[in-house]
């Protein structure tokens, strides 16, 4: 049995996370929040409310300080709290962050997560983003200065744009590659706004970007599609040079974002609107970021597969050499057995700490999510929502069912476990056990 979670004096004590020559533990609880507008055919997504940290969001905060973290990824549900133009109910998050302040975690506030305010029909693409996400970020930062220094303007714009833009998987639930770079321009614009009114509102801010690796190749069998993989792979990239202002008429993807309807006006306003962050945060999942493109009956499909820690010295190194600026590891964990995942923890932070003993400017690694969380199919009736494919029986367990079991994703520290009337109680596994022991030894991760 694993051994269980222990709180109270010998919880690492707090260290001002992220200095240079200092490395980081982190925890990240799911938080993706999705209300959809009422025109749009999903149901809401919200991860604090589908596992139940709306309810013990106390004892999970106290488990994160357990695990021996000192810094916390947290979504401030930014769809719930900024309810109309203007007003916002801090009431919440008031409670939250104050508890997560008094055991010594350095939060990191998620501004957005995949979702907007149903007010703000358009969501990304709606012309009045920018300044709503502006709105709000400047109120939370002026709000929680002191409290909570370290923000994140919108994670993962690439993911974002691939289920919001391209797919029509998210609101606004545009499609094809004009839907994606209208999604992107409108992301990158709200970028920009949001950590010019953060700044403005707390000059102590830290601004920390965080973006999902891509590493894309074409399977053996399908040679025609190494074009469509570089392609993939160095979109991975354009998000983030937008936001820093680099995407000007020099820049290889300026072209191409002409003709899939940017206009030369809105990219010159992203050159001159250029932004600096602080941190660059990487996302990366042994076994989800590595895709191979392979040919299908109706066309290109992705397959995700392992490249283990292969992958990961890969995507850090990639994100090093073009920006320059210092990094987190800011989700990483693994699906599979408390072996694999026990696995997992030691080995990404011995492959992240020779990184950096190498030379590498990476500061911290996160787990994420710390619990198990319920796949985002579930929002969708059980159909498949990824850009990967997802194996039919899986698919078939989850079609129709009215228990959450069957779309848990078996990915945390700690176990989501449902009880008869559906609610989830928290099951601390061996990688739990794990992770504090990599945490609480600061030469190795064993």
């Amino acid at each position: 049995m694993s051994e269980p979670l222990r709180t109270g004096p010998d919880v690492a004590p707090h260290v001002r996370a992220f200095a240079a020559g200092t490395f980081t533990f982190v925890a990240g609880i799911e938080d993706t929040c999705v209300y959809p507008p009422a025109q749009f055919a999903m149901a809401p997504l919200d991860e604090h409310e589908l596992t139940g940290h709306d309810v013990t969001w106390r004892e999970d905060l106290d488990t994160v300080a357990a695990l021996g973290a000192t810094a916390l990824r947290y979504g401030v549900d930014w769809p719930r709290v900024h309810v109309a133009p203007g007003v916002f109910d801090w009431a919440v998050l008031d409670a939250r962050l104050a508890h997560a302040a008094s055991l010594g975690l350095t939060v990191i506030a998620d501004l957005v997560h995949y979702g907007t305010p149903t007010w703000l029909e358009g969501s990304f693409a709606d012309p009045g983003y920018p300044a709503a996400v502006a709105s709000f970020a400047g109120a939370f930062a002026s709000r929680y200065a002191g409290t909570v220094d370290h923000v994140t303007p919108l994670n993962e714009p690439i993911t974002t744009a691939s289920f919001a833009g391209l797919r029509g998987v998210w609101p606004p639930a545009l499609h094809g590659w004009e839907g994606w770079t209208r999604v992107v321009l409108g992301i990158a614009a709200g970028f920009q706004h949001a950590v010019t009114a953060v700044r403005s509102a707390n000059a102590d801010a830290v601004v920390v970007h965080v973006e999902a690796s891509s590493l894309v190749s074409a399977a053996p069998a399908s040679p025609g599609l190494v074009a469509e993989a570089s392609m993939l792979e160095g979109l991975g990239f354009l998000p983030t040079d937008l936001v820093l202002g680099r995407v000007d008429a020099g820049h290889p993807w300026h072209a191409w974002l002409l003709a899939h309807g940017a206009s030369a006006a809105t990219l010159d306003e992203l050159v001159d609107g250029a932004v600096t962050i602080d941190l660059l945060g990487v996302n990366y999942y042994p076994d989800l970021t590595p895709r191979r493109l392979e040919d299908g009956p109706d066309g290109t499909v992705q397959h995700a597969y392992d490249r283990w820690t292969e992958g990961l010295v890969e995507s850090l190194t990639r994100f090093g050499a073009r920006y320059g600026l210092p990094m987190v590891v800011t989700e990483t964990s693994i699906e599979g057995s408390d072996a694999v995942r026990s696995a997992w923890v030691a080995e990404s932070v011995a492959a992240v700490r020779a990184l950096a003993d190498a030379g590498v400017d990476v500061r911290g690694w996160t787990w994420w999510p710390v619990f198990d969380f319920v796949d985002w199919s579930y929002a969708s009736g059980g159909r498949n929502v990824e850009e990967f494919a997802v194996a039919a029986d899986v698919l078939a367990e989850r079609a129709g069912s009215a228990r959450k079991t069957p779309y848990l994703r078996r990915m945390g520290l700690v176990r989501l476990e449902e009880q008869p009337d559906g609610t989830l109680t928290r099951v601390p596994t061996a990688a739990a056990s794990a992770y504090r022991n990599a945490a609480g030894d600061p030469g190795s991760a064993a």
